[in-house]
């Protein structure tokens, strides 16, 4: 599956070429120290975006600035390239990379379904859900149902969708700090606590508008890497995208299966089952992730909206698409044996590639290539999760409130700024917590953790979005009944599934005690969140429904 687990060791030994050098190629580096232009990257890169972050917080002095300020400051444009960059994330970068070298097909249906997932919540969600003083899904559903209840439950939700993709983002930062400076594993400790304390500031400090602006920053570092290494690759085929595809069915070593689906998860109907949860859980997961949602709110207008869209799916496409050829050229270059020995799950091979595109380097330490491609991905990284920490603080903060929440606008300034100081509070309690947490994953499968992150955001949040978007009748109770009724049912089926036990991946490879046939649970969860929902409306409802949907409909009208 599509995750991203990187070693350091792995990565900074030279891989194996196992082609030549196209006639007239020139290495990329040589005999240059490219460890000095990681530092020199690094640091600018964290310099501009403390610097942005600190202009953004000069205006914060209200909730609306701090928790809303990016989509209102930053234009169609701004707002667009801020949506792509918290899209992206390192699973995108290196998970992609690495199913498309190691499974063929089944990686670019990964790709596309990343794409499309975009384009979904941007053409679907993005226009509905925009509303002025509404900054979290906790918020959102509150105004749209018209009972304060479902708070708590939308608060939970966002937290175990949010947690554990925040650790394994953490701990991808930590390894390619390490891995992009030469440390050793035994630094992995300090640069993940480094990579903490940059997320926290920038979400503290710089908000939504300053990291709006870390998101456009890292969209432009990536954009500038990405192609530079898929032109690469395609270099040294003569630009024959035919024959970079059959080179990499050659060295995958699995013939015909590699241009066929089925080869990420097996054969059989098993094996089909699960390659289709998963695409669905792909899908409905990355559009309703609360990170992404929270850009959506303080859109303007329908105009903004589609401008927007532009400029979010433009990148995203150019990106994933750079993706599959990097990840096409790994498979050629490199083989099978090699991606699958540095990691089986095949995340290092974005920056494996890297030295075989690089001859005349004597390791990833001295390629000009390797340093430009590792700084993108921390890049990546850094600026997830600073999107990240800032959704899952502001769910904190706002939805798990003692009393029910009015609209910014009705506030005295006293309690606005005293609504600003518990935001940072939570951010900070959330980095401290995720950071100390995610030192204990570094040497654990990312799998489970990712799978649980996506299973909930594709099991529970389409059904309470979708139904009290465009459902007449739906009502807190179904929220509250397909988020405690989903959520364990997922706990369940992982726990018994092969990513905990009975697969050399799996979080327990020794052990088998797995019943459930499926490793990701989407197309059993998905469906029981719609009739979860669907079950607990028709059951609750009472006189508030009938004016709850009124309200509903009018804001759909507006």
């Amino acid at each position: 599956m599509p995750y991203a687990h990187v070693s350091c060791a792995a990565i900074t030994q030279r891989p194996r070429d196992r082609s030549r050098p196209a006639p007239g190629t020139a290495p990329v580096s040589g005999g240059f120290d490219a460890r000095s232009l990681a530092v020199v990257v690094f640091l600018g890169f964290v310099a501009v975006s403390l610097l942005l972050c600190g202009l953004a917080a000069a205006d914060q002095d209200d909730p609306e600035h701090f928790y809303a300020g990016g989509g209102a400051a930053l234009g169609p444009a701004g707002s667009g390239l801020a949506i792509a960059g918290d899209y992206l994330s390192a699973a995108t970068l290196l998970s992609t990379t690495g199913s498309v070298a190691l499974a063929g097909f089944d990686g670019v249906l990964f790709a596309l379904a990343t794409v499309a997932s975009l384009v979904l919540v941007l053409r679907v969600l993005a226009e509905p859900m925009r509303r002025s003083g509404v900054f979290t899904l906790g918020d959102f559903l509150a105004d749209r149902l018209g009972d304060p209840s479902v708070r708590r439950a939308l608060g939970i939700t966002t937290l175990v969708v949010l947690t554990p993709l925040l650790l394994v983002q953490l701990a991808t930062a930590g390894r390619v700090m390490a891995a992009m400076f030469g440390l050793p594993d035994g630094a992995l400790t300090g640069c993940t606590v480094a990579g903490g304390a940059l997320m926290v500031c920038y979400s503290a400090v710089g908000g939504m508008r300053g990291t709006g602006y870390v998101q456009i920053l890292k969209v432009a570092v990536v954009l500038a890497a990405v192609p530079l290494l898929a032109g690469l690759v395609l270099a040294r085929f003569g630009w024959n995208p035919f024959a970079l595809f059959d080179a990499a069915r050659r060295g995958s070593g699995a013939g015909g299966a590699y241009a066929r689906p089925g080869l990420q998860f097996g054969p059989g109907l098993a094996g089909t089952l699960d390659l289709l949860g998963f695409q669905l859980t792909l899908l409905l997961g990355a559009a309703c992730m609360p990170h992404i949602t929270m850009r959506l709110h303080p859109m303007r207008d329908r105009r903004t909206v589609r401008r927007a869209t532009v400029w979010a799916v433009v990148p995203v496409a150019v990106l994933c698409a750079g993706v599959v050829v990097a990840g096409l050229g790994a498979s050629a270059l490199l083989g099978h044996k090699v991606i699958r020995g540095a990691d089986p799950a095949g995340g290092t091979a974005l920056l494996l590639v890297t030295g075989a595109l690089d001859p005349g380097a004597g390791g990833p330490r001295e390629s000009l290539l390797f340093a430009c491609v590792a700084c993108a991905v921390f890049a990546t990284t850094l600026a997830a999760v600073a999107g990240i920490t800032l959704a899952a603080a502001s769910s904190l903060a706002r939805d798990f409130a003692a009393r029910a929440r009015a609209r910014t606008e009705a506030r005295s300034d006293r309690s606005a700024g005293r609504e600003i100081l518990r935001a940072r509070l939570a951010v900070v309690l959330t980095g401290a917590v995720s950071v100390w947490a995610s030192t204990y994953t570094h040497d654990r499968n990312p799998q489970v953790l990712l799978s649980l992150s996506f299973a909930a955001a594709a099991s529970v949040l389409p059904p309470v979005l979708l139904y009290a978007l465009f459902r007449p009748g739906f009502t807190a109770r179904g929220v509250r009944w397909t988020v405690y009724g989903t959520l364990p049912l997922i706990a369940v089926l992982m726990v018994f599934s092969p990513a905990f036990s009975g697969t050399p991946v799996a979080l327990f490879p020794d052990r088998d005690f797995h019943w459930f046939p499926l490793q990701a649970p989407g197309l059993v969860t998905i469906p029981a969140g719609f009739l979860l929902g669907y079950l607990g409306s028709r059951t609750g409802r009472t006189g508030r429904t009938g004016r709850a949907s009124e309200k509903r409909a009018t804001n759909l009208v507006q």
